[in-house]
């Protein structure tokens, strides 16, 4: 929306994102439910407002793969700004309840071009994506499964950002969690036990990320082999992928 100051009206970025108007509306979604599915027409950007989701691709032959998950502030369905109209490449899925702002590609190609605050605050959203698919591939390549899941976990947790941390996170299965960092469920599972036995997490019913958590990301703090605590493997046999 605009607020006017006598002859200068401003912008206003949090009223925009927050409010439906002219080319927008608010949207609510259930756990499960898609904001778009693969291969839809690329017609709109979805702003979440609430709740947690997730971005999933499907292989021709069948085989879906969790590629992103999204969280409050983050934009999706950014393919539809592409000059040519296209198709949607993956599917956006809630994993809790979700609130979003719907802006239509029109309404976003025009708000883009006509509001800098707001083409400012978008193109440093796509500029932290990149910079977290650049950092998902790294780990990827040179990281143990076991340290790919701590890294998603801590992320998931929101471990990094302002204020104070989500610790308990969204309703995840261990199969979504060995798609997301390439490994098998029965792996995911142990490394799970293993962290929960070192006091890094908690689940009973919700997972709890604890901040120690970070010690197996950027300090490789892992156990050394006693009678204490669990043996933590060494990187090249961590996994057997």
């Amino acid at each position: 929306m605009l607020t006017t100051d006598k002859n200068h009206p401003t912008f206003d970025l949090a009223a925009f994102l927050a409010n439906a108007g002219l080319g927008r509306k608010i949207v609510e979604l259930k756990p499960k439910e898609t904001f778009f599915t693969q291969g839809d027409p690329a017609d709109s950007v979805f702003y979440l407002q609430r709740g947690r989701a997730k971005l999933t691709v499907v292989s021709q032959n069948g085989k879906e793969a969790t590629i992103t998950l999204l969280s409050v502030g983050d934009f999706v369905g950014e393919e539809s700004l592409a000059a040519i109209g296209g198709l949607r490449m993956a599917t956006a899925t809630a994993v809790n309840v979700c609130i979003a702002l719907k802006i239509g590609r029109q309404e976003m190609v025009r708000v883009m071009h006509d509001e800098h605050a707001f083409a400012d605050n978008f193109l440093k959203f796509l500029l932290a994506r990149s910079m977290r698919t650049q950092a998902d591939l790294v780990d990827q390549l040179f990281n143990s499964s076991e340290k790919r899941l701590a890294r998603i976990l801590l992320l998931m947790a929101e471990f990094g950002k302002p204020g104070d941390p989500e610790t308990f996170i969204p309703p995840i299965t261990q199969e979504t969690l060995a798609d997301m960092i390439g490994t098998t469920r029965s792996r995911v599972s142990f490394f799970m036990n293993r962290f929960r036995k070192l006091g890094f997490i908690d689940y009973n019913g919700r997972i709890q990320v604890h901040k120690s958590l970070l010690n197996v990301v950027l300090l490789d703090q892992l156990p050394h082999r006693n009678s204490q605590k669990p043996v933590i493997m060494a990187a090249e046999h961590a996994d057997p992928r």
